[in-house]
């Protein structure tokens, strides 16, 4: 018996079309498929919202069964169902990006396994191969199961959830340090782990051996199985009660309204090009690099293509393929786009395509190391995603209500691993610090961003509770708090982030060790829109030798980070440390980004928030421009602060000073965004001042535009003051400004040879 050996190239996974997928999937397998069944409306609505419920059941069945406080506290899985060839027909409002590329795991899975070992009733298959689909990253572990009904295969069901540990050299399976994929967690294509109904007790065992917490792994793994199991069974159900050809013509229609509804908001907006770039710091431990990623987002009718050519080569751990990059373009439009729109995922993915480069880091080729793929380039690909679809909205006047900022940028990875000895006992023990998730919100076009709303891309994330923490961890939180200032600045002020500060329990003894990765710390993530600022740097501290080790005899419990005493040790973006029994570690999350120039936020606003302590007075005064006397708004002060705020961006930009000369009819105009429009002879002109700024044609009114480069701090107390920390380029907070009034129409933290943002407007302002 002979068979082919297969390469790196076989375990990749692409979108391709339903006829050649067919023709690829062995003949010994019968399908389920059905032509259009007239379906009244009332069992359509009765079978679509029976579906929507078995995923979110799915949900309850795994969080009910985990033992892991990924899952338990945090939501960190998703779900979804799907037809005989993957197509999502619903998902789980859990972490988005767990199936924003599920159906390319399923078509691998149907044209490689479908002959050999066969896929046949009550199978189960395994998978963690980022480069197949599914997850993200290797520790994203997803069962596919398939349903079959009369012998055909009828449909699948997915559930899929962070895994704590997968192995690897380092605990939690993240390696700053790794030079490829084989210095991390292994990859693991879909491999038949239930048989008949049956678990298959050799692929569970060997799976479970590769992790350092075998009992949550192998227990997740049942629950993963038990949530496909119940789902299918009540899928089952309803055919039984409606006939499979009647479900199969709801599922196809859940897709296909889903389809034409997106289309149909598509053909409303703009049609044109916007593009983005941003960045990721340090690819690997002792790096000292930006790596840039770049898309640029074209509209033409009821279609999108996003183009990330000219994106950085892979390099480091800072990579994903590209079943991560089409995850981090699903995660951003379906709460961005389709908010209002069924999640019948399978139908509105059919409404964009990708165009990439080969061998970059949104789409890396094997065996890069992609570890960090959903918190880097994945996450880092959705967030310029979210900006330029923000740019399209906010040119449509009916559309600006969807309009927003950037949320809070990425994640803040820091696994603390060690041995627990509390009580006696000696246990390993691997914990994530999953406080990170009360993300700051982007601010909107009419309202504040929530403030610790959580991940715009897991619309059901939870922060765990802090005494469950410490239940689990010999972890003692001295506070967990929203941070102030943190939230960008803008005439709508981004949501607030929030920080936490970790000693050892007292009754813990030794040293616990630390693995910390974070993008955000120079280059904002969590950028603004139309002259609106970033919202804070992320931020990562050890505090070497606080007073009081680990709390004994303590008699008050420290307010801030002065009151710890010590030293300093700031982590870097990707690397290694330890935490001894008198350290504090400190995470500062990232918050949500403003919309609009602060100097344009009404004073009361400003004075509410100082009142919630949302804003300390000094950057009311300092970047807002508004002054407090007693609590409340000193008008005449406040007027005169913000002349002179807009005095010293006139200085910084090199141009004489204030010279408005009217405000423009704005019913007369087409609104580019918050402070800009185009007048009917197809100038640009500053909707506060009236001032002209040059043609939209090609993006040539950029050049008109009064350009400030000044230190990062100029953007606010919540940027990290020295850059050089991390990286040898060289930072400054950018501002283009209306040469009349000085209204920001753009602010951002970026390298200095960051490009000025001319592309967007070329294709745009000639398809209007």
């Amino acid at each position: 018996m002979t068979s082919r050996i297969p390469g790196a190239d076989e375990f990749t996974s692409r979108p391709m079309p339903r006829e050649e997928l067919l023709r690829q999937i062995s003949p010994s397998l019968p399908l389920h498929q059905v032509g259009d069944v007239d379906v009244d409306a009332l069992t359509y609505e009765v079978v679509r919202h029976r579906l929507w419920a078995i995923t979110q059941e799915m949900g309850e069945t795994l969080r009910r069964m985990s033992g892991s406080h990924v899952v338990t506290e945090s939501n960190d899985f998703n779900f979804s169902i799907c037809d005989e060839l993957g197509e999502q027909v619903q998902v789980g409002t859990y972490n988005i990006g767990l199936i924003g590329s599920m159906d390319l795991a399923i078509t691998w899975t149907l044209r490689n396994r479908s002959d050999n070992p066969g896929i046949a009733e009550g199978d189960m298959f395994l998978c963690n191969d980022p480069w197949i689909g599914g997850g993200l990253h290797q520790n994203d572990a997803a069962v596919l199961a398939p349903i079959f009904h009369d012998g055909k295969l009828f449909g699948w069901t997915t559930a899929i959830a962070h895994q704590v540990d997968l192995g690897g050299p380092r605990p939690g399976s993240f390696s700053p340090s790794a030079q490829d994929v084989f210095g991390e967690a292994v990859p693991t294509p879909p491999m038949k782990v239930v048989r008949g109904g049956v678990l298959q007790r050799d692929i569970a065992d060997a799976w479970v051996r590769r992790s350092r917490l075998p009992h949550l792994v192998g227990l997740d793994l049942r629950a993963k199985i038990a949530a496909n199991k119940n789902a299918a069974e009540q899928i089952l159900r309803l055919i039984t009660k409606y006939g499979a050809d009647t479900v199969k013509s709801v599922m196809r229609r859940m897709m296909d309204d889903a389809e034409r509804r997106l289309r149909a908001k598509l053909e409303s907006l703009p049609d044109g090009t916007w593009s983005a770039v941003g960045y990721q710091e340090q690819a690997h431990t002792g790096d000292r690099g930006l790596h840039a990623i770049k898309v640029a987002m074209t509209k033409e009718a009821d279609k999108l293509v996003f183009d990330f050519r000219g994106t950085a080569g892979q390099t480091g751990i800072i990579n994903c393929p590209y079943p991560g990059l089409r995850a981090g373009i699903v995660f951003t439009m379906l709460p961005l786009l389709a908010g209002d729109i069924p999640w019948a995922a399978g139908g509105l993915m059919r409404c964009f395509e990708i165009i990439t480069d080969e061998d970059t880091i949104t789409n890396a080729s094997f065996p890069a190391a992609v570890g960090k793929g959903p918190f880097g380039p994945a996450w880092g690909s959705g967030n310029l995603v979210a900006e330029v679809l923000a740019k399209m909205l906010d040119a449509e006047p009916n559309h600006r209500s969807d309009v927003q900022s950037i949320c809070n940028g990425t994640t803040d990875l820091c696994v603390v691993s060690g041995v627990d000895t509390r009580g006696g006992g000696i246990k390993g023990f691997v914990s994530p610090v999953f406080d990170v998730m009360a993300g700051g919100y982007g601010a909107q076009v009419y309202h504040d961003g929530v403030d610790t709303g959580g991940r715009l891309i897991i619309p059901s994330a939870r922060a765990p509770d802090v005494e469950m923490t410490e239940y689990l961890y010999p972890l003692v939180a001295l506070w967990r708090r929203e941070q102030t200032d943190s939230g960008g600045p803008g005439r709508q002020r981004g949501g607030m982030s929030g920080s936490v500060c970790y000693v050892q329990h007292p009754d813990q003894d030794g040293t616990m060790s630390l693995v910390v990765s974070g993008t955000g710390k120079v280059a904002n993530q969590n950028v603004g829109l139309a002259g609106g600022y970033p919202g804070n740097s992320q931020l990562d501290l050890v505090v070497r030798g606080v007073h009081g080790a680990q709390l004994a005899q303590a008699v008050t419990i420290p307010a801030h980070l002065g009151e710890l005493g010590g030293e300093i040790e700031v982590l870097p973006c990707e690397g290694e440390s330890q935490l001894g029994p008198r350290d504090a570690l400190y995470l500062h999350w990232q918050a949500g980004g403003g919309y609009g120039d602060p100097l344009l936020r009404a004073p009361e606003s400003v004075r509410e928030d100082v009142q919630q302590v949302r804003v300390t007075a000094d950057a009311a005064e300092d970047v807002y421009g508004v002054v407090l006397r007693g609590g409340e708004v000193d008008v005449a002060a406040t007027e005169e602060r913000r002349a002179k705020l807009r005095r010293r961006r006139a200085a910084g930009a090199g141009i004489a000073g204030l010279t408005p000369i009217g405000t423009p009819d704005l019913e007369a105009v087409r609104r580019l965004d918050d402070n800009l429009a185009v007048l009917a002879g197809g100038t640009v002109a500053c909707v506060h001042c009236g001032t002209g700024i040059g043609p939209l044609a090609g993006g040539a009114f950029v050049a008109g535009l009064a350009r400030r480069d000044a230190p990062p701090t100029e953007a606010g107390p919540h940027i990290w003051h020295d850059p050089l920390e991390y990286v040898d380029a060289e930072i400054v907070f950018r501002q283009l400004l209306c040469p009349g009034c000085l209204t920001a129409v753009h602010s951002r933290v970026v390298p200095v040879d960051h490009p000025l943002p001319v592309d967007e407007y070329r294709s745009w302002s000639a398809s209007r």
